[in-house]
């Protein structure tokens, strides 16, 4: 008898006139069929998803910044006059700006009684502080009442991306209404760089920052209280990078094969 090398096959298949189906195969089969439509729609959404890979690094990643961060604030004084209501910018450079207007404004509340301030500007990228007052006003108040409630403090460009939770604005909806009313109030805040770049590879700089805070009756020489909301800030050498990346198509394919594969 001739040799047949075909004997060594052990993946051996019964002839279709030796088979019959069953109701039982039936279902299996359709089971099978539908559980690996569903892992193959999983390892294709997983290639689709974007993920969000973040590192951390000392370095400056905006050095062409010209060393400085614009700041956006947005606070509401219910209980003092907009006349009264000032900014002013200190920092360890020399700066030392009292009653800054530019690219801001002030909206009446309550018939005028109180006041909400909107404003844009910049800081050195050195320790400094900035803080609202009554110190630019012509005639400094008796009892200045600096309740507030802030509404927005923000550092850089603004991050619109659903998978980064920072604390981009930590102190959005901080309020101190219930405060004392001449007491002065400390944000003391630390900013931590930060840097989004997309899949094209576009990068956009904002600022995280950790917060706390204290409250206190602060008296002048003369022995007047002259209350203001203090935000004092240092920089981070710490910078944060959140990198949008995709899964490469050769993990897709290489998972994904193995379940599309048949005799």
């Amino acid at each position: 008898m001739p040799f047949d090398f075909r004997r060594f096959d052990i993946y051996r298949k019964v002839p279709k006139d030796l088979t019959q189906p069953t109701y039982t195969g039936a279902i299996i089969s359709v089971c099978c069929c539908l559980f690996i439509l569903f892992l193959f729609l999983s390892e294709l959404t997983g290639f689709i998803t974007t993920e969000i890979v973040n590192e951390l690094y000392v370095d400056d990643p905006d050095k062409d910044s010209g060393g400085k961060i614009d700041v956006s604030l947005n606070i509401s004084l219910p209980n003092l006059h907009c006349e009264l209501v000032g900014l002013d910018i200190q920092d360890e450079m020399g700066r030392h700006e009292v009653g800054h207007i530019d690219n801001s404004m002030k909206i009446p509340l309550n018939n005028g009684v109180g006041c909400r301030f909107e404003g844009q500007f910049s800081i050195n990228k050195v320790p400094g502080n900035f803080h609202v007052s009554t110190h630019s006003a012509t005639a400094q108040p008796q009892n200045p009442d600096m309740t507030h409630v802030i509404h927005k403090l923000s550092f850089g460009d603004t991050l619109q991306v659903h998978n980064v939770h920072g604390a981009f604005n930590a102190l959005g909806g901080a309020d101190r209404l219930t405060s004392n009313p001449l007491a002065s109030h400390d944000y003391i805040l630390k900013i931590v760089p930060t840097v989004y770049e997309d899949k094209s590879g576009k990068q956009r700089y904002s600022y995280q920052y950790t917060v706390a805070n204290k409250e206190y009756v602060a008296y002048s020489h003369t022995g007047r209280i002259i209350p203001a909301i203090w935000f004092r800030y240092d920089l981070s050498p710490i910078t944060v990078k959140y990198t949008e990346r995709r899964q490469p198509l050769y993990r897709f394919i290489t998972t994904g094969v193995p379940w599309w594969s048949n005799d």
